[in-house]
């Protein structure tokens, strides 16, 4: 190998390990705990109000479904009362 050889090599190995130093930074900047957290939270967040605005969408396209289901759901919350209710009227 020439000296050529051996400064052309040398270069060349300089020229990877900056290339591999810039990875390694994107890397950790792209890894960091904070920064994963706020991207997880964000994609919960947006998540959350797509699936509040098709819900919203759902109940007003069919309000007697809502207020069926709002009816079931007072029942189930108040079964106690109403068999109590429904006990004391029996002779």
């Amino acid at each position: 190998m020439s000296g050529a050889d051996v400064t052309a090599a040398a270069a060349r190995a300089a020229e990877a390990r900056a290339r591999l130093n810039g990875t390694v930074g994107a890397l950790q900047a792209e890894l960091e705990p904070r920064r994963l957290a706020s991207v997880a939270k964000a994609e919960v967040l947006d998540g959350g109000n797509r699936a509040a605005r098709a819900g919203l969408e759902a109940a007003r396209r069919n309000p007697a479904a809502v207020a069926g289901a709002g009816a079931v759901l007072l029942a189930f919350l108040n079964r106690k009362r109403i068999a109590r209710l429904l006990a004391k009227k029996k002779p």
